[in-house]
This record gives structure tokens, sequence and C-alpha cells, in this order.
């Protein structure tokens, strides 16, 4: 871990109170959605949606159902609330990694809204083979394990310390998945430093920065475009997200 990761502070105080935006950004994205159906379209393959800590499946229901409408093979992660990566836990999620892929037979991409996106990477490091994408929304697998507003509730929920990385899961976190890699991140994120969920860039891996709170990010329209804009990507082809034009209003310079 860098020096930068382990100085990494949780977000203020301040910005932990304004997570109750979360609430309007449903109401945005509710309002949004006549804009949303003009996001690109996918390809029917499978995509898996994980959700963050002491989350259920409930919780991205929304994001699932609208990535459904736009014509992909959406499932949730099927393991009731994530606690933390108990006993079994990553064991089910390769199970079912291989069993969509199977079911399909094609690769599947990965969506996990924070902890679930740091259970993304380390799957699509264990199966390259079988992960065609990874997007993440606001987890934090850059930085110090306790630079978020969470890790006690971590701790509690899972019986295991913030900082026991389990290297057997994947490796280190920070190391970018081998396969197409997107980070979505908010500078307002009240839960995790924002600073711990950005990707390096590279020919494959890359950074989107949205106007967001933590706990409203699995449902706020600039985010679900941003996802749904990813997945459409072409198998073996992928560009990194296109900023220009109107895009630029909505999505800030992630490197400015």
């Amino acid at each position: 871990m860098s020096a930068t990761a382990q100085t990494l502070r949780p977000p203020s105080r301040a910005l932990m109170f304004l997570e109750g935006r979360a609430i309007h950004e449903f109401g945005a994205f509710l309002g949004a959605l006549p804009l949303l159906s003009f996001a690109p379209r996918g390809d029917g393959h499978p995509v898996l949606v994980l959700p963050g800590l002491v989350a259920s499946d409930s919780s991205t229901r929304p994001l699932r159902s609208f990535l459904k409408g736009r014509g992909y093979d959406v499932h949730g992660w099927r393991q009731g609330r994530n606690l933390g990566l108990r006993d079994g836990v990553q064991n089910a999620m390769q199970d079912l990694v291989h069993e969509l892929s199977d079911k399909h037979g094609r690769k599947i991409s990965l969506v996990g809204w924070s902890l679930g996106g740091v259970y993304a990477r380390q799957l699509a490091k264990l199966m390259p083979d079988r992960v065609r994408s990874v997007i993440t929304l606001g987890s934090p697998f850059a930085g110090n394990p306790r630079s978020t507003n969470a890790w006690r509730v971590y701790e509690m929920a899972s019986g295991r310390r913030a900082d026991e990385e389990d290297r057997r899961f994947g490796g280190s976190l920070a190391q970018t998945p081998p396969v197409p890699t997107t980070a979505i991140f908010s500078r307002t994120d009240g839960i995790c430093a924002w600073q711990g969920c950005m990707e390096k860039t590279s020919p494959t891996s890359e950074s989107i920065e949205v106007e967001s709170s933590h706990c409203g990010m699995g449902h706020h329209p600039a985010v679900v475009y941003a996802v749904a804009d990813r997945l459409a990507q072409p198998e073996g082809a992928w560009q990194p997200f296109d900023r220009s034009g109107w895009r630029s209003f909505v999505y800030p310079d992630p490197n400015r």
C-alpha cells in the first residue's frame, strides 16, 4: 500500500450527514427514466450485480431493472445481506460466476457497489476467463481499509478486522483486474474516501467521476447512464468513456 493510501482519512462528518440526499437521488432517477432510455442498449450478455455492505439484492433492484430493460440478462448475488467475506461467501460468488457463464456460454460483466465492487475486482482476478468487464461504484479498493466511515460496521458484521486482507481472494485489492475495468467515484462520497475509489488509468482501465452520494450511487442517473454505456462496449473492443459534448457537463474530469 502506498504512503498516500495509508494516510487517507474517512470523509468528513458534514459529507456523511449529506448522505441523506440518496433519497432525492432516487427521485431524480425515476424522473430521469425517459432520458435514460437513450442510453446504449446491450448485447444480451449476463451481468452480475453485487450489493454493498449490509445491503442485499433489494438495494440493487432499480439498477438491475434498468439494465434488464437495456437488453442484459441481469442477476443479483443471491446471498441475502452482504455481511462481509464470511465462510462460504467467496465460494458461492465463484460458483455463481461459473453458473452464469456456463448457462450463456459467454463471459459475464460484474457490477459492484461499494464492498460489492471490491468483490467484483477480486473475482475478475481469479476468473479472467469468465469475466468480460468490471464496474465499481464507490468501492474503496485503493486506500487504507479504515479510510471509510463504515469500517466499524464491517468489523461487527463480518467478525474480521477491516485491515485483514485475504490474499487468497484475488491478491492485492489495489491491483487492477486483467479485464476492462471502470471505477465510478464521487468526491462528495460521505462513506468512502474518494481517492481510494479511483482506478489507475491504462488502455483497459479508467475512472469516471460523478457528483453523487455514496448511498445513492446505485440509482443516481449519471451513474446508471455510465454503467449502461460501459456495459455496451463490444467485447474485445473496449474504449475509454467519452466525456465530450454534453457529457462534459455531467461528468467532471476525474484528473483535474
